[in-house]
């Protein structure tokens, strides 16, 4: 591993632990992505000097996670890895995973607590407050889905289009 690289994937490891994944599989999953080939599992162990256990269930987190590409080499039974090309395919499906896992549980509860019937001032203040976050992410989760489905090419656009708006809001 080039420093270059090292850098990279101790960065990612480090960075790993602070979006809820452990360093391990932060590192793993930054030296598939930089990779110029599909890595394998002995691959990983011999780069990044970690146990063939650690290796297999960092694989089969990004695979749940859907993160990783399966290929293969012709006369070569073992499987390789790789992170998708498009940061942006990257982007949408680590968007889709976090509101699978996180956002739609809470969504969920929230609207089972609304349900709910209650009686006392505590409860309907807690109700109260619950709709207001409810609304507040579904709006959020709404919108965040009509921006996915746009073109990586439009999102760029709109993205600069932001920059060029908060320039003028600061001349107000």
């Amino acid at each position: 591993m080039t420093p270059l690289i090292e850098k990279f994937v101790l960065h990612f490891g480090e960075m790993g632990s602070r979006w809820g994944i452990n360093r391990t599989v932060g590192q793993m999953y930054a030296l598939l992505y930089v990779s110029p080939e599909p890595l394998n599992a002995d691959d990983l162990v011999r780069e990044l000097h970690i146990s063939r256990s650690n290796v297999s269930m960092g694989l089969k987190e990004l695979q749940g996670w859907r993160l990783l590409k399966r290929a293969s080499r012709t006369g070569d039974r073992r499987d390789y890895f790789t992170a998708p090309d498009d940061v942006w395919e990257i982007f949408n499906v680590l968007a889709e995973e976090r509101q699978r896992r996180e956002i739609d549980p809470t969504l969920s509860m929230l609207r089972e607590a609304l349900m709910e019937s209650v009686g006392s001032d505590v409860d309907r203040h807690a109700q109260s407050r619950m709709r207001q976050m409810h609304d507040l992410i579904d709006e959020i989760t709404t919108w965040f889905g009509e921006i996915r489905q746009l073109s990586p090419s439009t999102l760029r656009r709109l993205m600069k289009m932001g920059t060029k708006i908060k320039s003028v809001l600061r001349k107000l």
